[in-house]
């Protein structure tokens, strides 16, 4: 049974491309204050100093990564990218406080889909960076090329080129 309810994705993706899963201004991975994104521990990719509160999928692909506290999520593409969208520095704290979460681990999604939600004011008034770094988990298997840094970005602009 089809389901004409289901929204469609806002855009056509392209193989072996991430886009931004938010609106803000996108920064290198060494200007976010956490050692484990800034040295790349966990991959090569961006951050993004988000305008909005709302995380939408960066690639089309299967849920990896759906912790309870909704401050994070992982894709495996059908090509077999692993991309990390974290929201926030030590967020995971907050046990999902300000955060609303639509996907669980196991789900499909399509780029361009809502995944997260998360209240800006109300993680900056309780001390929170909320950067949101962007990472290909396993860069190591590819080469990866940031296409944007230090300027505006939108959401849903190609933002990594995997190669």
């Amino acid at each position: 049974m089809m389901n004409f309810f289901k929204k469609k994705p806002k855009i056509t993706p392209e193989k072996n491309c991430v886009y931004a899963p938010v609106s803000g201004t996108a920064k290198p991975l060494a200007e976010v204050d956490d050692k484990i994104f800034a040295d790349g521990l966990l991959g090569k990719g961006l951050a993004i100093e988000p305008d909005e509160g709302v995380i939408y999928a960066p690639v089309s692909g299967k849920v990896t990564v759906a912790p309870k506290s909704c401050h994070a999520v992982g894709i495996s593409s059908p090509e077999g990218i692993e991309v990390l969208v974290h929201v926030g520095i030590n967020t995971v704290d907050l046990k999902g406080k300000h955060f609303r979460g639509f996907v669980s681990k196991g789900d499909e999604v399509y780029a361009g889909q809502k995944l997260i939600e998360f209240d800006r004011q109300a993680l900056k008034e309780a001390g929170y960076d909320i950067i949101t770094p962007v990472i290909v988990t396993n860069s190591d298997d590819y080469e990866v090329i940031v296409t944007v840094t230090g300027q505006p970005v939108t959401e849903l602009e190609k933002v990594i080129e995997v190669k």
